[in-house]
């Protein structure tokens, strides 16, 4: 089944085929030098469970160590060594709630493209290799365990939440990889690599058809529906602790304010309206043309380049402030201080106005690139929304809903102040 999207706006428009294999393709062409391809699974660090209660459980990290050893072939070579081959960049990466192969090339796409699936649905471990990637990646966790941003952003994420996953490393623990063999690694690529929860998407000049037939003559015909088990964790609304500290190589305290919603939408269109909603509310409350941001950089309390933004997913949902300060804990008071004036006085509709223009061009602006339109199409295809929407949905948004997540999410009994300070 193909199904085809227009927007007479951009003008622009993607195709989507549903392979026989289970597999949705999504095809974006773009007359840009750089052709970029994605193929990812919805199988991330969160996902540890092999059964809907939660009884068979996987190793932390396992999703990551996947992702690094899929690139092995089982005669030995790389899948980076043929990408170089083909003058492509690859790359991959692990996030909470996915796994990412991807590649970009301005030649020889079809050579790229055909490793792409190759390789990902190619797995091949032994004991000898499993063996080698618990070395790289026992060091791998070594040095986030020395960077500052990771230290400050997992304890912050460890403050937010009692029991969900989402608070572990994404890399796993030395003592979880330990426990990693081939058998484990067969056993979940089994459960969460099948096509139909996985999506391929690419962006660049290339017809729909032709990318179509290429990935016929790489993917199987058909393959054994099964259901993914997505294991619900009994969480609190109440965040853990409201104040978590650290030390490491900064110059100047690294901050992270972190603020738990436990209110996540359960119908995907609603998740895109809260997210378009949230991006608003974010550039209105901390843009740097707006009042908090100018008042604290005016007056020293902080570094520039205070970074806002907010994380939702079909099971966890938190919206995060970073940034550097002198004083970390008067800054929070003072962020606490403006919410709850905010709070009180209400927000501005000017400023609601001017926020959602802001995000309206930043989304149009973001057709400009094969790579952003690749990643971006990705977050909605997962949850099966056209991504020509947001426009409409940004068009759409009510002051009042922005107003009412305002007070939804920024409840000051579900926020956590993460500080890590200079080591002495």
């Amino acid at each position: 089944m193909i199904n085809s999207f227009k927007s007479t706006l951009l003008g622009e428009s993607y195709t989507v085929k549903h392979h026989e294999s289970g597999l949705n393709i999504y095809v974006f062409p773009k007359k840009m030098t750089t052709s970029y391809a994605l193929f990812a699974t919805n199988f991330g660090a969160v996902d540890h469970a092999l059964d809907e209660e939660g009884l068979q459980l996987l190793p932390d990290g396992i999703a990551h160590f996947l992702e690094h050893k899929l690139f092995a072939a089982s005669d030995g070579s790389d899948a980076f060594e043929r990408f170089s081959e083909y003058g492509a960049d690859a790359n991959a990466y692990t996030s909470h709630t996915r796994t990412v192969y991807l590649f970009s090339t301005t030649d020889r796409f079809a050579d790229s493209f055909g490793e792409l699936i190759d390789f990902v649905t190619h797995p091949y471990f032994t004991d000898e290799n499993v063996a080698r990637e618990q070395g790289i990646i026992a060091e791998e966790i070594r040095m986030c365990r020395d960077n500052p941003y990771d230290t400050c952003y997992y304890n912050m994420l460890s403050g937010l939440y009692h029991n969900h996953p989402v608070k572990v490393d994404i890399c796993g623990s030395l003592e979880s990889i330990a426990a990693i063999t081939p058998e484990i690694l067969y056993r979940a690529y089994e459960q969460f690599y099948h096509l139909s929860n996985m999506v391929l998407i690419v962006c660049g000049d290339v017809i729909p058809e032709e990318v179509f037939a290429l990935a016929d003559r790489h993917l199987p015909q058909s393959t054994a529906k099964r259901k993914t088990p997505r294991h619900t964790v009994n969480e609190p609304q109440e965040v853990r602790a409201a104040r978590v500290t650290g030390t490491g190589q900064v110059a100047k305290p690294l901050f992270m304010i972190g603020v738990k919603d436990p209110h996540i939408p359960d119908d995907p269109g609603a998740r895109l309206y809260k997210d378009a909603a949230m991006a608003v509310l974010g550039e209105m409350l901390f843009s740097e043309s707006g009042e908090l941001y100018s008042a604290l950089f005016d007056e020293g309390l902080i570094s520039p380049g205070l970074s806002a933004e907010y994380a939702l997913t079909r099971d966890f949902a938190f919206y995060q402030i970073a940034g550097e300060a002198g004083e970390p804990d008067t800054v929070f008071a003072r962020v606490m201080d403006y919410l709850a004036a905010c709070r009180q006085k209400g927000l501005c509709r000017e400023d609601f106005e001017r926020a959602r223009r802001v995000e309206y061009a930043e989304f149009i602006k973001s057709f400009d690139s094969t790579e952003e339109i690749a990643n971006t199409l990705l977050s909605f295809a997962v949850e099966g929304v056209d991504i020509f929407s947001y426009a409409d949905v940004l068009q759409g948004l009510q002051f009042e809903d922005v107003a009412r997540f305002f007070h939804e999410v920024f409840d000051p009994s579900r926020i956590t102040l993460s500080v890590i300070y200079p080591k002495e």
